[in-house]
């Protein structure tokens, strides 16, 4: 049995799951299998601990702080295991396990049984501690923390311990990854059965380091059953979808985009647009912008073809020998952008929406369909008529209202990007980084799923491609160090990712 729970640490699986839906993976297990509650506890119990002495190889004193529930049956788990093996172990309950019910009351009593004792409750007892292992409150969390269980957490949080986090850090919402309240901040976070969603989505991210899963054995029938939430982009997948080019293949054979925009004294935001859908594999790239700006433009990289227009009939040609277009990248919102911006939408192609595209678009809401629109939070927000703090507070759910409301792909960029589309499961990003908090990096993205829309030819693979590769480049520039890294940073390193 170990070695099965061993093995499912390896990989974190890329499907994301609600609360409610790893409850009731768990009931299947018991109730349709046969798996007895109590056994699932100790399995999870067993793979916290093979994680904690695996992160922490060096630890002999450990401090388990157990709550409420089948959280804290899994701390006494953890607790009678640790001693089995030797390390000094003191456990702390902030509910008295005489309150126990179930699973919880039979791991109590089997660690009581092996000589387990209590220790009243103190913050001194933090620091005698090599690692703290959080089993206080679980998945099952609906309000904000508060009393002693507050002022436990604030104190796991400022003891300066190592932190491992049983299941998910206790006061984070499992679902949305808001704090409620407070919410431990730990090293290292085991959860089971399945990715709980609020690990990856908002606050959710700033409480773990590091991530294992174990899926404590239960039949992989039960998870492939529930269609999950979210499902992470994963790197290992892009060789079956970026495959190697044909001998025989010439620039026509990878599309010719068309972007539109580099608005009166604005030649940066589609000079970065253009070089990215370059560096992600498109055939011939056009621009479309003031006339003023095409030396800009131009200047380093020759591989653009320009062309200065006044006029949306300037634009009648490009659009007829292109595949697709990114339309907004520093077109701006005077007479001149509006009318560039109609044009291009009344074309029957695929465009892929940004910046000012998007700020015309909520002056003008329209469902067109066979676009793509690239909303940063504030953007999103203007779109759909809410505040940005809406907009946070329940990303996949925003998302979803852009593809219904205008009959698109939707990208919400930000931590944890999120694409959604019609009909297919929303894809989550967890690569990326802080230092892509940066001016150009949305051009960035535009033009690299612009550039893959006219290779792929699916506006949902080009989305979900572009976010990734556009994160894994920003990850790859970031390296020697995330302040002071350039949208331009990442072209190079598109290249690179866009050939796996």
């Amino acid at each position: 049995m170990a070695t099965s729970i061993i093995t499912a640490m390896s990989v974190l699986p890329v499907e994301l799951f609600s609360a409610d839906q790893v409850r009731a993976m768990d009931r299947a297990a018991i109730e349709g299998h046969g798996i007895p509650g109590y056994t699932l506890m100790c399995r999870a119990g067993a793979a916290a601990m093979d994680a904690l002495q695996s992160y922490w190889p060096a630890a002999e004193r450990l401090l388990v702080i157990c709550g409420a529930g089948n959280n804290a049956g899994d701390g006494y788990v953890i607790a009678r295991l640790a001693r089995s093996a030797g390390l000094k172990v003191r456990v702390a309950a902030l509910v008295a396990p005489q309150r126990l019910r179930g699973d919880a009351a039979t791991a109590w009593s089997e660690y009581a049984a092996a000589g387990g004792a209590l220790t009243d409750w103190h913050e001194d007892l933090l620091a005698d501690a090599d690692v703290v292992v959080d089993a206080l409150l679980g998945t099952g969390l609906d309000r904000p923390v508060s009393g002693a269980f507050a002022a436990v957490i604030q104190a796991i949080n400022a003891c300066g311990q190592g932190v491992l986090a049983v299941d998910i850090p206790s006061g984070l919402d499992a679902d949305s990854g808001s704090a409620l309240g407070v919410a431990v901040h730990s090293d290292l976070t085991v959860t089971f059965v399945g990715l709980k969603q609020g690990l990856y989505l908002g606050a959710g991210p700033e409480h773990w380091r590091a991530l294992r899963f174990a899926d404590l054995d239960i039949p992989a029938e039960i998870p492939a059953g529930v269609r999950p939430c979210l499902q992470r982009l994963a790197a290992d997948r892009l060789p079956a979808t970026l495959r190697p080019r044909a001998r025989n293949a010439h620039k026509g054979s990878y599309g010719s985009l068309l972007l539109v925009g580099g608005g009166p004294g604005m030649p940066g935001a589609i000079r970065l647009a253009a070089e990215a859908a370059l560096r992600c594999g498109a055939g011939l790239v056009r621009v479309a912008a003031w006339p003023d700006n095409l030396t800009a433009i131009l200047a380093g990289r020759p591989e653009i073809i320009c062309h200065g227009v006044e006029t949306p009939d300037q634009l009648e040609a490009l659009l007829d020998q292109s595949s697709a277009v990114v339309l907004g990248p520093g077109l701006g919102q005077t007479s001149w952008a509006r009318q560039l911006w109609q044009r291009v939408l009344d074309s029957d192609l695929p465009v892929i929406l940004d910046a000012d595209g998007l700020n015309l678009l909520a002056a003008a809401p329209a469902a067109r369909g066979n676009w793509v629109l690239t909303p940063h939070p504030g953007e999103a927000a203007r779109l759909l008529g809410r505040t940005s703090a809406d907009i946070q507070a329940d990303r996949p759910a925003a998302a979803a209202a852009l593809v219904e409301q205008f009959a698109a792909v939707a990208v919400l960029k930000g931590a944890g990007s999120l694409v959604a589309a019609p009909g297919a499961v929303t894809a989550l990003c967890d690569a990326g980084n802080p230092g892509m908090a940066s001016a150009g990096m949305g051009d960035v993205l535009a033009g690299a799923i612009g550039g893959l829309q006219c290779q792929l030819h699916d506006l949902g693979d080009a989305a979900r491609i572009g976010v990734l590769l556009h994160a894994l480049a920003g990850d790859a520039a970031a390296r020697e160090g995330q302040r002071g890294t350039l949208a331009s940073d990442l072209l190079p390193h598109l290249r690179r990712w866009a050939n796996p």
